[in-house]
Formats: C-alpha cells, structure tokens, sequence
C-alpha cells in the first residue's frame, strides 16, 4: 500500500487567523519566514497564519492546497559546532491565492482586519517598476503594481495599514519598494489621501535575509518520504544557520516576537554591517561558483569545495578580492568567511548551481558589482575571478553553453539583441540596462573578458581557474 499524502490529519496546532500576506511561495520563504512564524505559534507568541500568494502566473500553490497547504521543512548541517538533524511539518500557511486566476480573492485579502503584517521575496528582479502597469488591470504585473492595488483597496475600505517586510535580495529592499508603490500612486492618480494613508499608517522594512535553502531535495525524497511515513511533495531543504536583520521602528519586536522565540534576529536602525558582510562574503561566492563550476560540469556548492582548483580559487577570491573591500575589522570578516566555507561544505545540502543561477543579471549586479567597484577603485586594477564570473556569464548568455540562462523574460530579449551587434562583449558590458552603468568605462574590462571568454571557449573552465590559481 502506497504512503498517503500529507493532509490536515497532521495539523498538531490550531488554525489561527490570517496575519500574514505572502507574496511568493517558493522554498525560501517556507523555509525562511513560515518556518520562523511557525516556531512563533509553537510557543504560543504569535497565534497567527498565512496567506500565500502566487504573484506570477504559474507557480506552486496549487500544490500546497494538495497538501491541505502543509510541507516538511528538513534542517541539516552544523550550527555552533552541533550536527544537526531534524525534520518539521509546517503548518503556517491557512490558504493560498492566484490573483491571475481569481483577482477577486486577491483583493478581498484587503477585507481582513486581522491581517497585519506583508512579505515578499519576489526575487532580485521582483522589486521593479512596469510603466504599463495600470489599477484597472486583474492583475498588474508587477509584484509592486499588486502591492499596491491591494494597499488601495485596504485604503478604500478605511482599514489600518501593514507593516510591509520585503526579503529580497536587494540593498534597501524596503525602501525600493515603497518608492515603487508611491510611483503607482502618482501614475494611476490615487489622492493625496491615499498617499498620506500610505506613509502615515503603513511600514516599509528593509531587511537582510541569510539561510541558505537548496530546496527539494530530489535525490533523497523517496527515502524521506518512508522514513517519515508520508507523500510530500514539497519538502524544502535547509541548513540551520538563519539570521534576520531588520532595520526600521523598534516596536516591530513587539508586534512580531521572533526574538521572544529565541530566533537570530535582530532589529537595527542600521543594518549595512550585516549586509555589506552577508552580501560580499556569502552571496558574492555563490555568484562567482555558478557559471564558472557549471561550465566545468560541476553541479553543487558541495561539489565546487571539495574540489581542490575551485576550493582554491573560492577562498582566494574571499581572501584577496573581497575581504579588503568590505569596511569592518579584519578579525571579523575572517571569522564570518571561514564560518561561511563550513556552510558551503556542508555534507547534507545539496545546493544546486542550477538553482543559484535563476535571474543571474540582477544577482551579479547586486552581489558582486558593487565588490568590482570597491576594488577596482582601491586598487587600480581588476579583480580577476570576479571578472571571470562576468565572462562566464556572458558565454552563457550568448548560448554557447551547454544549458540555458534561467532569467527575465526581459533580459533574455535583451541578450537575443545584443548578441546580433558586430562587438557582443562590448555591447553587452556597456548595456546599461543590465547594469546600471556602462562597465566598458572600466580600463581594461573589456579586453580581460575578451580574453576569459577566449580561454573559456577553447581550453574550458578549469584551465581558466588554474590560470588565476597560478
């Protein structure tokens, strides 16, 4: 007889109110916020559920609702020199919504006087402005266009405010996004009673999020799944270590208690340390690995440390190219780098590249330019791994790879373009619409990834890594 699929037959505490809309039901946010509101609940601090929107066309709602809206989280790894094993089912999630299939229940969230709280984790590219975006529209979209078609039924229903936390990946999410939502006021005419409505009774948070989350753990999922005697499939994978940083009005401890859970968060009203640090010592690695590991037929993180040309070359761009760019005390960013090479090792998390590599641009952009920048203007010079990553990803993004770039649909018009010029490495560094700047200003860029692409294409990536190791 088959294992039964999760179901509500495994609920172990009560179904609470709906506090909480969440723009994004991917695996971070399950394993990241509903995994920390459901530690909430467990103490009884909280006593609130979520609503999970989809807020792109096709996603895995659906699936969730299979699952009476329930999924295992899976912690494994080390944290504070302890191995750690553990598996939960999470049962934060009340219900979930498709605003492109029933626009109506979107708004309808606006009607609920127990919600109180917003976050989002749309990705890198998810916080952007889309001129086209109109109110009329079921639905907009943009994840900021929803946002605030949903704020502006809130306000016409003459409800209280949310305190908005935003999850991604970019340098004042929060207050990207609301500039975003107060240009949407101003395009679709909304009233200055509106906007007013807005800044007085709404939050806007910018965060720091850090917990590295592989995801489905395909290789071990039938095994998991008879070990703990259910069908899940939506089992997210994640290490212990979390940290969230929020910085922004201090009373958020009160009305969100997650420190009271004995979770590692922390509310500042400056948390450029934390992001600077996690950024650069983290995210800017994994940005660097992808393109260059998936090149030579690597697959994981786990893969690239183990591997002692890559091991090398990793700890070396930490040590040698982002480390005396980020300003805080030596001591610390050491201990913090070596700390995040045990993470990149851990023996239990399969993290795929393939999954790193999703929306690329946006990342090198958020996570490595601004270190290119430090560096460059420090040392005169070029950082030599971090511009391999850039050739990397513009061998891939011209289709000369043996996988596909997994980005926007408007990045990837934008390569098809660029790759019919006469010069593509030229046109494509000085597209300031992927960068934000024209990166041919850069001496010698251009001829550096010219000739990283040249040893790419004809010796292949290792030789390219060995040639920098040397």
């Amino acid at each position: 007889m088959g294992l039964q699929q999760l179901n509500h037959s495994s609920r172990k505490l009560p179904q609470y109110p709906t506090k909480v809309i969440q723009f994004g039901e991917g695996g971070f946010l399950r394993a990241f916020v509903d995994w920390q509101i459901q530690q909430m609940n467990q103490k009884d601090l909280f006593q609130g559920g979520v609503a999970v929107v989809q807020p792109i066309g096709k996603g895995m709602t659906s699936m969730l609702d299979a699952q009476d809206d329930l999924y295992t989280v899976l912690l494994e790894g080390k944290l504070n020199g302890e191995k750690i094993q553990e598996h939960e089912v999470i049962e934060a999630i009340n219900e979930t919504v498709r605003p492109y299939e029933d626009y109506q229940a979107y708004l309808d969230l606006a009607k609920n006087d127990d919600a109180e709280f917003i976050f989002s984790n749309t990705t890198e590219a998810g916080i952007a402005f889309d001129e086209n975006d109109q109110l009329a529209d079921r639905p907009q979209n943009s994840y900021p266009g929803k946002l605030t078609a949903l704020l502006y039924e809130r306000f016409t229903l003459g409800k209280k405010g949310f305190q908005i936390i935003s999850c991604e990946l970019i340098n004042h999410n929060g207050d990207a996004l609301k500039k975003i939502v107060l240009q949407y006021a101003t395009l679709w005419n909304l009233g200055t009673d509106f906007v007013n409505w807005l800044n007085s009774e709404n939050n806007f948070y910018s965060t720091l999020v850090d917990r590295i989350v592989p995801g489905y753990p395909r290789d071990r999922a039938a095994e998991l799944e008879q070990e703990w005697g259910y069908r899940d499939n939506l089992i997210v994978k994640a290490e212990p270590f979390l940290i969230f940083v929020i910085e922004g009005d201090p009373k958020l401890e009160k009305l969100l208690p997650l420190r009271a859970a004995d979770l590692n968060v922390v509310v500042t009203d400056n948390m450029q340390p934390y992001r600077n640090r996690k950024v650069s010592l983290l995210n800017g690695p994994h940005t660097t690995m992808s393109p260059i590991a998936r090149l030579a037929g690597i697959e994981t993180v786990g893969q690239v440390m183990s591997d002692p040309d890559f091991y090398q070359f990793i700890n070396d761009e930490m040590y040698e190219e982002i480390i005396p760019t980020v300003a805080l005390p030596q001591d610390e960013l050491t201990e913090y780098a070596e700390g995040v090479k045990e993470r990149f090792e851990n023996p239990y998390v399969k993290h795929e590249l393939s999954s790193i590599a999703l929306n690329s641009i946006s990342k090198f952009r958020a996570r490595l330019l601004p270190t290119f920048k430090r560096y460059a203007a420090a040392r005169h010079q070029l950082p030599q791994r971090i511009t391999l990553a850039l050739a990397a990803y513009l061998k891939i993004y011209a289709g000369k790879a043996d996988f596909a770039p997994q980005d926007t649909p408007e990045v990837i018009a934008e390569f098809a373009q660029l790759i019919k010029t006469n010069d593509y490495i030229h046109a494509a560094l000085a597209d300031t619409t992927l960068w934000g700047e024209d990166l041919t200003q850069y001496r010698g860029l251009a001829e550096l990834v010219t000739q990283d692409i040249r040893v790419l294409d004809e010796l292949g990536a290792r030789a390219a890594v060995l040639q920098i190791n040397q």
